[in-house]
């Protein structure tokens, strides 16, 4: 198993998280740009990271930006924006050469930092925007990306799901944006956002690899410094149950929506009142793993395998968020009969109708899981960042240990806590309320 060794330290107005390791040969540097999920914001923060690995003031065009990484030995860049809980995060990735293994060459990485502040802190600009043509050009790129939603039927229904059960909650925005809402968007007004954001965001950055950790972060110190707005609404947030921003008593709600398709899409929301900030956690990941997230667990067997009722059957959790979600592939005609076999099996778990077999199972595939993502680098980091954005604790070898502890009474616990919020079905044109 992967040993890691994080050493934390607050720097210039960021979090600096050096994570040495001698098995990897490449030097990844991850930087995260955190701020609270909102309407007025999450249009500009999805279209950023398309606009600003077009190029900075140095190298202005995409192919001069490829050009300097590729005088890095091949280095690699990729921006992308998530949701994690009720929270927006903007990530910079970078993964470059390590010098140890190159002759004659004694500051790629110090280099490679340089490019990635460029990067953050020094886009391509014009006058006092973005420079616009490269502006329009990715605004039309990410006005094509929210359409195609509509294509991914998978896709599709996963955020009408969330639209339907997150309707007065942050965590219902759609993290790539509004299509009316880039209407709006100028290259002067966005930058003017981005400058709010490199002041007002919480910023992590993590460098993973063989370094030495006293001079990984001189270099740092040289290169990034940042003004710390001492924003504290952020901290507020975290401070907050993000599971608990609805009605508890509110009657399960079934939303059907009909479109010209062969195959139906059934998803159904849960709440399940436990975060990774929880000390139940691990035990909702067992849950998961017994439930629908493998294709021994019990939705796939007794959905699909069983009674041949869908195309594919299972669940994944949301674990800032403290959501369950089912998702399966259907045929209209048998919604009824697959609807009430997946609650049947949630009921199954609520009362304690799975094996020590199964727990075994489940808690196998959920550590070879973990491991395998902390066998790469930015799985580690990603892994990592849960304790972040969970302003908790627990890193990925605790959470491993504890799901190695957990029993049957603690996994039965965590169902009974478990509340169906919203059942949605995309379907055909046919009737399938007497299905």
């Amino acid at each position: 198993m992967l040993q890691i060794q994080e050493q934390v330290i607050k720097e210039n107005g960021y979090t600096l998280h050096l994570i040495p390791n001698e098995k990897f040969k490449t030097i990844n540097i991850v930087a995260k740009m955190k701020a609270p999920l909102e309407r007025e914001t999450i249009t500009k923060r999805a279209l950023l990271p398309y606009v600003l690995q077009q190029g900075t003031r140095r190298y202005p065009t995409r192919l001069q930006l490829q050009s300097a990484l590729d005088d890095l030995y091949g280095a690699v860049l990729s921006l992308d924006g998530a949701k994690k809980g009720d929270f927006h995060i903007i990530s910079y990735r970078l993964e470059v050469a390590n010098q140890k293994f190159i002759q004659q060459e004694t500051d790629i990485v110090e280099k490679a930092i340089n490019l990635l502040y460029e990067v953050i802190f020094q886009p391509n600009m014009k006058g006092i925007g973005f420079e616009p043509t490269v502006f329009a050009r990715e605004k039309e790129t990410l006005k094509e990306k929210i359409a195609a939603i509509t294509d991914d039927k998978l896709a599709y229904a996963n955020m009408r799901l969330m639209d339907e059960m997150c309707v007065d909650e942050a965590y219902g925005l759609h993290v790539h944006g509004y299509k009316e809402d880039l209407v709006q968007l100028t290259p002067e007004n966005t930058y003017h956002y981005y400058e709010q954001l490199l002041m007002e965001d919480d910023m992590d950055i993590y460098i993973m690899g063989d370094f030495d950790s006293n001079k990984m972060q001189e270099f740092f110190r040289a290169s990034f410094v940042r003004t710390d707005s001492g924003n504290n609404e952020y901290e507020k947030l975290e401070n907050t149950n993000t599971s608990q921003n609805r009605d508890l008593n509110r009657e399960p709600q079934e939303v059907i929506e009909k479109q010209p398709i062969q195959q139906a899409k059934l998803h159904i929301g849960y709440r399940t009142n436990c975060t990774y900030r929880d000390e139940t956690y691990a035990a909702l990941q067992v849950f998961n793993g017994i439930f629908g997230g493998f294709p021994s667990s019990k939705l796939f067997i007794n959905v699909r395998e069983k009674n041949s009722l869908a195309y594919y059957a299972a669940s994944r959790i949301e674990s800032h968020k403290g959501l369950l979600i089912v998702f399966s592939g259907i045929t209209s005609k048998d919604y009824k009969k697959a609807r009430a076999i997946m609650e049947q099996q949630m009921t199954a778990m609520k009362e304690g109708k799975f094996t020590e077999e199964d727990m075994e199972e489940a808690k196998e595939q959920i550590m070879n899981q973990l491991l395998e993502t902390m066998d790469h680098p930015q799985g580690m980091m990603e892994l990592l960042y849960q304790q972040v954005i969970a302003n908790r604790s627990l890193s990925p070898h605790e959470l491993i240990a504890q799901i190695k502890a957990t029993t049957i009474e603690q996994v039965i616990h965590v169902a009974s806590n478990i509340q169906e919020d919203t059942i949605y079905l995309l379907t055909g044109e046919e009737d399938v309320t007497n299905a």
